[in-house]
């Protein structure tokens, strides 16, 4: 599925995210729910600071995977799977995890398809002498 139509469907079922942003892990943004790109660029790189700040703090060498950063107004949802990320922001009080839930969705859904295995040709069946 493509950005904009996994972008599409976690704003279809998910009434909390107000703005979403699919973008790769050098920045650059895939997706986004918001109109002006500008703003779809800077919600990229505040979530991608708010990942490497999460990650400075940690102990231990495993990466953050997903974070939430909540204020009275609202809250800035980020969360990485391999080279990709969703950054979405919620009004007050959202349901923490149905949201977290929500963008992992998301990313699964824009995942690039394992090439599909090659079937196996049927083969000929040989004529007998019989047949001939």
């Amino acid at each position: 599925m493509d950005a904009a139509q996994a972008l599409a469907d976690l704003t279809e079922i998910s009434s909390q995210i107000e703005a979403a942003v699919l973008f790769d892990e050098g920045g650059a943004v895939l997706g986004s729910t918001l109109a002006d790109e500008g703003a779809a660029r800077s919600l990229a790189e505040g979530a991608a600071g708010l990942l490497d700040g999460a990650a400075a703090l940690r102990s231990g060498d495993a990466a953050v995977t997903q974070l939430e950063a909540s204020t009275h107004t609202g809250s800035v949802f980020v969360v990485r799977d391999g080279s990709r990320r969703i950054a979405a922001t919620t009004g007050p009080s959202p349901t923490v995890g149905l949201v977290f839930y929500d963008l992992k969705s998301c990313l699964r859904g824009t995942a690039e398809a394992a090439p599909a295995k090659p079937r196996p040709r049927p083969r000929k069946k040989k004529e007998t002498a019989d047949e001939a």
